[in-house]
């Protein structure tokens, strides 16, 4: 991490300061009152900010340091709830980067263009909305939204504040999963009949600790957020959250978010927005976390047929942790991972477009995948008429997928999706939990 902040130049109490802990004197802007930035011309970089700065939002931070580095991008500020990787971030942003502790002052900044979102998933789309709100272009993690209900107020403010969403599913955007859509989509294994997923099994908490008080370097009521209000527990957090329904969703959520997202692309599916889904698993026994340990979840498409199967774990085709296989009825196509962290089998990387072929949307701007999406974000954002390769709407659509695969295990039967409509066909009960309340002042 290098020295502490207060050893080169930033005191810690200053610091405390800068990241602004009085929650009481925050307040959101109202709809409408700060206005869009207008899209930066080309020759203008932008100005963005980080919301989340652990994990895989300290990958995204380095990525935007090469951007800084190229003069795309310049950072402005840095956010977590943690302390520690505050300070962390702070150090790795370098001088001018102001850190935050609350997302709040960054929204309501008008100098800044963009937000980088990587926290918790129950905070995904609370965030995105405020952020849409008040003209910024977002990149938010996967999956895009806890709830179904989420996800639609996502798209709408996405929509009404016309910003460039990309949700970050990055295969659509690396060399995997072009090669892979662009052979399943020209016929490589014929016509597509099922697409079945393998994936290990969720963790248990099998060493489980009573609640006790939070780190002093914790804000624990900004991490919870949205969600009900309860004691500080060490295995909520900070990678556990993904073990609980509420603020997780297991497996199913976090990689499914990937892995559908990947197949949706490849059978050219986007649109294919209605299905129904049936879903079983074995619950866990004792602990906090409530996520299936194993499960198995079968959607249904029609017009065109085809059965998305997610296994967990599954029928393991591949030699990885996992991933999923395309079976057509000429063969089939194995898919390691999503198709981003790993290169698409073989066969598809020299697969040859037939005459006549069908071309698929490709972005190579650069060898690091996680930067290739990044631009590709980047391109929508200064051209305003074309959306990012996994704009908001695709996100919620894949996001979904995995809520109503937990929702069908939830209920323990059949449901029914009309994706026009965005409802459970014939069941209230369904219907009723495809929203949640919100903790007030954390609410769409």
């Amino acid at each position: 991490m290098g020295s502490p902040a207060w050893q080169t130049g930033l005191t810690r109490r200053r610091f405390l300061v800068i990241a602004g802990t009085a929650l009481g004197s925050v307040h959101l802007v109202p709809s409408g009152v700060i206005g869009a930035p207008g899209r930066p011309g080309a020759g203008r970089r932008f100005t963005v900010a980080h919301i989340g700065t652990g994990g895989m939002g300290n990958t995204h931070l380095q990525n935007m340091l090469a951007f800084q580095s190229e003069g795309k991008v310049r950072i402005a500020a840095v956010c977590d709830v943690d302390d520690n990787r505050l300070l962390a971030a702070t150090e790795t942003a370098g001088a001018g980067v102001v850190p935050y502790r609350d997302y709040r002052y960054i929204v309501e900044r008008k100098d800044i263009d963009a937000v980088v979102i990587a926290t918790p998933d129950h905070w995904h789309a609370v965030q995105t909305v405020h952020a849409c709100e008040t003209g910024k272009h977002v990149y938010v993690e996967k999956p895009a939204s806890v709830t179904v209900r989420e996800g639609q107020a996502m798209v709408a403010a996405a929509r009404r504040y016309n910003v460039a969403v990309q949700v970050g599913a990055q295969a659509r955007t690396a060399k995997g999963g072009w090669h892979t859509c662009r052979a399943i989509r020209n016929g490589i294994v014929g016509r597509v009949h099922k697409v079945s997923c393998w994936h290990y099994a969720n963790p248990t908490d099998d060493h489980p600790v009573p609640d006790g008080p939070p780190p002093p370097d914790l804000d624990w009521d900004l991490w919870l957020g949205p969600l009900p209000w309860r004691p500080y527990n060490r295995r909520y957090l900070p990678a556990h959250f993904r073990w609980l329904m509420e603020s997780g969703g297991g497996q199913i959520r976090d990689r499914g978010a990937h892995q559908f997202s990947t197949i949706l692309w490849c059978m050219n599916a986007d649109r294919q927005t209605s299905f129904t889904v049936e879903a079983k698993g074995r619950a866990p026994t004792r602990g906090l976390w409530d996520c299936p340990i194993d499960m198995d979840v079968v959607y249904q498409f029609k017009n065109p047929d085809w059965t998305l199967e997610w296994g967990q774990p599954g029928n393991k085709v591949g030699k990885t942790e996992f991933g999923n296989v395309f079976w057509g009825e000429n063969g089939h196509l194995v898919l390691e991972w999503e198709g981003g962290y790993r290169p698409a089998n073989p066969e598809a990387i020299h697969f040859k477009l037939p005459p006549g072929g069908t071309e698929v949307y490709r972005t190579d701007e650069y060898a690091d995948f996680n930067m290739n999406h990044k631009a590709d974000w980047f391109k929508a954002i200064r051209e305003g008429h074309h959306r990012p390769a996994v704009d908001i709407e695709i996100g919620h659509r894949t996001a979904t997928l995995c809520n109503l695969g937990n929702l069908a295990y939830i209920l323990g039967r059949k449901l029914v999706w009309d994706g026009d409509k965005q409802q459970v066909v014939g069941d209230a009960q369904a219907n009723r939990l495809l929203g949640r309340p919100q903790r007030y002042p954390y609410v769409l």
